[in-house]
């Protein structure tokens, strides 16, 4: 990855440049360091067939993914891919059988209970995709109720993000989907926001947890005809939003995809003006936290809203490189 286009360091060499007492200068400097040493780990599971490499081939930019699978005893089996700060844990699918749904359980249970050496949680979020062509949904639910929120306690609410793929094969025959306009027709957005009530009430009901998924299209390609993502932007957004604020950043250091397709199509289209506005404020608020700043910080982030649109490329960059225009900057 060139140099210029990593944001950390083109946020040091603003830094640097810009014109501030040394103590401020510092102090941005020690934050950067810490911003630098963090990782975001998110874990993706899901029944087999669901969709999760997709949606991960969807969300991110793999093209400079690592690839590793985990020596550790509580996570083997798991694949790993490391985009900069960035970690996304790949499961197991679910549904190949009894004695392989427990294994997957106790895979599941020993990772997110796993701490680093701070004592804290190495897994920040845990992102679980149904098939939205599946009339089964009792496996996926049956995992989140009795082994995700117990093993998540009382962080559940906020470290869980229940997501329907395949929105676009939830319903068979004409009328299943406008693929003109890739969006869901009106038959099929009443069966797909029915399927999302349900599956929101029966968690609830089960443990008290209120989480109410989204469905999407990560996309696909059968050979003959490719179907563009749907709604991969109010996926992207409810992730951002569920992060802590110092993780959210990490999401903009080239990790997403630079598709401007991927991002394209949704149920609204503030979407990703909200995600930038959240990963806008994530950089200036991370950066600048207990520094003592006047108008002149606002010349670190001058430049660096500039270069964020070839870091996060897209769709989303087109919209950031513009937010530090609403703060004045």
């Amino acid at each position: 990855m060139s140099e210029q286009h990593d944001l950390f360091t083109t946020l040091e060499s603003e830094i640097r440049q810009a014109s501030l007492n040394e103590r401020t200068r510092t102090k941005l400097l020690d934050n950067l360091k810490q911003m630098r040493a963090t990782e975001l780990n998110i874990l993706i599971t899901g029944a087999t067939g669901a969709g999760k490499s997709s949606t991960i081939n969807a969300l991110f930019d793999m093209s400079v993914a690592e690839v590793g699978i985990s020596c550790e005893p509580h996570t083997q089996g798991v694949t790993q891919y490391r985009l900069n700060n960035l970690i996304l844990w790949d499961s197991p699918g679910l549904g190949d059988g009894i004695e392989e749904d427990k294994r997957h359980a106790r895979l599941l249970k020993n990772t997110l209970r796993a701490r680093d050496e701070q004592n804290r949680f190495v897994i920040d979020l845990v992102l679980v995709i149904l098939d939205g062509g599946s009339r089964d949904l009792g496996t996926p639910i049956t995992l989140i109720n009795d082994v995700l929120i117990p093993a998540l306690g009382e962080d559940a609410q906020h470290r869980l993000i229940i997501a329907i793929n395949q929105a676009d094969n939830a319903l068979k025959g004409n009328q299943s989907w406008d693929y003109e306009n890739n969006t869901p027709t009106p038959v099929s957005k009443t069966y797909l926001e029915t399927m999302v009530r349900s599956v929101h009430r029966r968690v609830l009901r089960a443990t008290g947890v209120y989480l109410k998924p989204v469905y999407y299209v990560a996309g696909h390609c059968d050979g003959l005809a490719k179907q563009r993502p749907y709604n991969l932007s109010k996926l992207l957004y409810l992730i951002v939003e569920r992060l802590p604020k110092n993780k959210r950043l990490l999401l903009a250091n080239r990790t997403l995809s630079p598709r401007y397709e991927n991002w394209k199509d949704n149920d609204a289209s503030d979407y990703n003006k909200k995600t930038s506005l959240s990963l806008w404020e994530a950089i200036f608020d991370t950066t600048t936290q207990g520094a003592q700043y006047g108008e002149e910080i606002g010349s670190v982030f001058g430049k660096t809203g500039k270069h964020l649109g070839k870091i996060i490329g897209g769709a989303l960059g087109a919209c950031l490189g513009g937010l530090r225009y609403l703060f004045g900057w």
